[in-house]
Formats: C-alpha cells, structure tokens, sequence
C-alpha cells in the first residue's frame, strides 16, 4: 500500500511540472489518503502484536 501512495506522490510531481494541475491535485489526494491507511494499518498491526505477547525481541534464542 506504501508503494501506491509513492506511485500516485510520483504522478503527482510529474503532472504538477507538466502543468497539469487537475490531475496533479487528484493524485496527490489519493497519495495522502493512502499514506494514512498505510499508517493506520501499520500501527493497528503494531499493537496487535505487542498486545499477543511477542512483544519485541521475545523470539527464539
């Protein structure tokens, strides 16, 4: 999900350069929205993790 929010932040750049700020401006929203549902799964992930008991380098010796 981290690689579509950098892909559409890509277009983004590129169509703003060309001048194409519609486009530019639509890409860059859908990057933003992406990026944050990264990040709200990323930390869901992180607690539900610390929160089973493995927490951070508990593994196997």
């Amino acid at each position: 999900m981290l690689g579509w929010a950098l892909t559409f932040l890509v277009v983004a750049l590129i169509a703003g350069v060309l001048g194409f700020t519609s486009v530019a401006g639509a890409a860059m929203g859908i990057a933003k929205i992406l990026f944050f549902v990264f990040l709200v799964l990323f930390v869901v992930s992180l607690v539900l993790h610390l929160v089973r008991g493995r927490g951070l380098g508990s593994g196997p010796l």
